[in-house]
């Protein structure tokens, strides 16, 4: 007996481990294609309730258990300390609720989504322990995480090369071993039993080999996100559909939302925040841009960019810098701040440069490749604004007719009140740097409005800046930096429009002194650089809420633009620690002003909501009415349930009492004074069978010998649940 209860224990718990590991596999994603952090706490909250059930801890201690930890991690992540969310989160509780009843999910506060997150998981594990203890039944769970992973393969950035044989070996391991658990119920011959466990081993064994050891075949279907996006009418997406990292490699017709991917690009190592510059273009068509010189000759470099890689003359005051990049992506190209001079990696690399578009492509042996690692060396320039003020014609080289001839090109058809417009706004200024600072600070005063989602894209015939400037007045980076440089191009200042990266999040500060950013798709950023005579490419930054610290220096301007709000989605600027002189009293203020907007919050949650909550209440009263006055039909069905999980025979005495009780809710009342026996012979009698006097006789005996034959529940189990069925008829 003990032996077996050993072996039954063994293959409990190895059941309840490898569906952990199985359950693991759903979260995984979560953390890289969403925002989701701290994810070792769901994956401990998955390992804590997977041991509980294994445990067969009492409900209700398991229940509170969990609630504690919940609550516990939602204190950590959002609100720091107990008595700060305490006198938040009931009123966030109150407040999302009412966002519910809305349908409003897309305003729910992050404690919310954890706490909603966290139920989930509640569910699941409570769904995978009934499958695996009840069931004995684990496909369902195990095809679903099958499916899971491969549409996210197919359809986001995760990567599922390895979790789907993972999965898959985990799936068979549990299969196995729930075959076997229902072999022992059945076989009693142990060379039986050890067959079926040596085969299961190299089936599963010999399965993982292979699966990792074969050749794999390339793809055979073409990447099918394009024609599904196609289909949802969102092709025209900011976000790239081919070279990854958050753009699009074809900026010929641009407009529609912009839907941003959360993947880590790279991260990097910088002695000054700056922007990342990916690629230039130089040719507006009215709906895009396009590169002039698409098949250009690229020019092959190892490691010191070619001198006709220009970016500004060496009269511009500049200090030599170092930045260091960490790919977490291979997107093939090369990210680099303004003023390149060098690029530092393993020997075996080459870099192929772009002088049309400024693109540079990293290519290791015969394969576009970007190195895991590589530093880049380049010129942080000091532009002032007097010498940019004091640029004049005069001081322009032989090659600025080209340069002016190629980056002041605009379509024939152009609508000519975008040219009215930059005149307008730059009458009363006389250089280049002026006008240029004029028209930037233009769209942070005029009604613009930083917007990602609601951006049409325009109709046929429609211009891309005239529809942005005169019509719609919102829109995101493109909008903005593409009529900056179009509204310069009309009034003859050469300007190309440039995307890459903003400087991305700020991590840490490492024991060197340099900052650590993070970059992702997020961060995919366009702007404007102005060529100015005798000092070179100049960047400008006219979106709403970004900074780029290139960007001239604005205080020595007049036209310093307006402050103004920064979007939520970008934040580009880490805010001033305020310093609090009493920390007591502060975070007595913050308790009292807490408790103050909770109070209003959940009176306004009454005021605004007392008729949902009214009709809410009294369903919820008619329904246990119902269920109270119909208990007779299904409380039989919850008992069966309840006792499915029950398996030893010292849960007959308590199942044979709750029939007793089903029986008498039923109307077969037992007489006072009348035997256990004789009310039996009269259920029986009832249902016309001998079913009753049966369980009887095993619960007399257990009231005599105070213990029941091995065996005795599952045997009777199947005439109990008969009986308790017979009940609700």
């Amino acid at each position: 007996m003990n032996q077996q209860r050993t072996k039954w224990t063994i293959n409990s718990f190895l059941l309840h481990v490898l569906s952990f590991l199985l359950l693991w596999e759903w979260l995984r994603p979560v953390e890289q294609l969403t925002d989701t952090s701290h994810i070792v706490f769901f994956v401990g909250f998955i390992a804590g309730a997977l041991l509980l059930a294994f445990l067969e801890v009492p409900r209700l201690v398991s229940a509170i258990s969990k609630m504690i930890y919940i609550l516990f991690c939602i204190q950590f992540i959002h609100y720091g300390s107990f008595s700060v969310m305490v006198n938040l989160f009931l009123g966030d509780v109150i407040q999302n609720t009412e966002l519910i009843l809305k349908g409003q999910w897309t305003g729910l506060s992050d404690s919310i989504r954890t706490l909603l997150f966290f139920s989930l998981l509640w569910i699941t594990v409570y769904l995978i322990h009934y499958w695996l203890m009840i069931r004995n039944n684990i496909l369902f769970f195990f095809f679903a995480t099958i499916v899971f992973i491969t549409v996210l393969d197919t359809f986001s950035p995760y990567s599922a090369q390895t979790a789907i044989i993972r999965s898959v070996l985990i799936g068979f391991v549990l299969m196995g071993i729930l075959a076997f658990r229902r072999l022992t119920d059945s076989e009693t011959q142990s060379m039986m039993k050890l067959k079926w466990m040596a085969s299961v081993a190299v089936f599963v064994v010999g399965s993982t080999v292979i699966a990792f050891a074969a050749p794999k075949a390339d793809p055979v279907w073409p990447n099918p996100v394009p024609f599904v996006k196609s289909l949802g009418g969102s092709g025209n997406t900011s976000t790239d559909e081919t070279g990854g990292g958050g753009f699009r490699s074809d900026d010929s017709e641009l407009g529609g939302p912009f839907l941003p991917s959360s993947e880590v690009v790279f991260t990097a190592e910088v002695e000054e925040e700056h922007y990342w510059k990916v690629d230039t273009r130089d040719e507006y068509t009215g709906k895009g841009w396009i590169s002039s010189t698409p098949d250009e000759q690229p020019l092959t470099f190892r490691r010191r960019v070619p001198p006709s890689f220009f970016s500004f003359t060496e009269e511009v005051p500049s200090e030599e810098r170092t930045s260091i990049v960490y790919n977490e992506e291979d997107h093939g190209y090369i990210p680099y701040p303004h003023g390149l001079e060098r690029i530092e990696a393993s020997s075996s690399y080459r870099y192929e440069l772009n002088e049309g578009t400024g693109k540079i492509i990293a290519i290791n042996g015969d394969e576009q490749e970007a190195p895991a690692s590589y530093s880049i060396q380049y010129k942080h320039a000091s532009f002032r604004a007097e010498e940019l003020q004091n640029s004049s014609l005069e001081e322009a080289g032989s090659s600025f007719q080209a340069i002016a001839g190629r980056y002041t090109q605009l379509p024939e058809n152009i609508p000519p009140q975008i040219r009215e417009l930059a005149l307008d706004i730059t009458e009363e200024h006389e250089t280049w740097f002026e006008k240029a600072k004029a028209i930037e600070a233009y769209f942070s005063s005029s009604g613009f409005t930083y917007e990602q989602v609601d951006v049409p894209v325009p109709s046929e015939g429609e211009d891309y800046v005239a529809q942005f400037l005169f019509d719609t007045r919102r829109g995101y980076c493109d909008n903005f930096s593409t009529s900056m440089a179009v509204m310069l191009r009309t009034i003859d200042i050469p300007a190309r429009w440039v995307k890459g990266y903003t400087e991305g999040t700020y991590l840490e500060t490492t024991e060197s002194g340099n900052q650590l950013y993070q970059v992702t798709g997020e961060n995919a950023h366009s702007w404007v650089e102005v060529f100015f005579p005798g000092i070179g490419w100049v960047p400008f930054e006219p979106t709403q809420g970004f900074t780029n610290a290139a960007v001239p220096e604005l205080e020595e301007t007049s036209q310093t633009p307006v402050n103004e709000e920064i979007p939520a989605e970008t934040p580009t600027e880490t805010p001033e620690q305020s310093t609090v002189e009493d920390p007591t009293q502060a975070e007595e203020g913050l308790d009292e002003d807490s408790r103050e907007a909770s109070e209003a919050t959940t009176e306004s949650f009454l005021k605004t909501n007392w008729k949902t909550i009214a009709f809410l209440a009294g369903a919820a009263l008619i329904l246990a009415a119902l269920c109270y006055r119909y208990r007779r039909k299904w409380m039989p069905f919850y008992y069966i349930f309840m006792f499915k999980q029950k398996k030893e025979d010292h849960h007959f005495p308590e199942a044979y009492l709750v029939l007793l009780a089903q029986l008498d809710r039923s109307g077969l009342k037992r007489k006072k004074g009348q035997t256990l026996s004789g009310y039996a012979k009269e259920i029986d009698t009832q249902f016309s069978s001998s079913t009753m006097s049966g369980l009887t006789a095993h619960y007399e005996q257990y009231l005599y010998r105070d213990r029941l034959p091995n065996g005795t529940w599952n045997h009777a189990r199947n005439e109990w649940e008969s009986l308790m069925k017979k009940t609700s008829s």
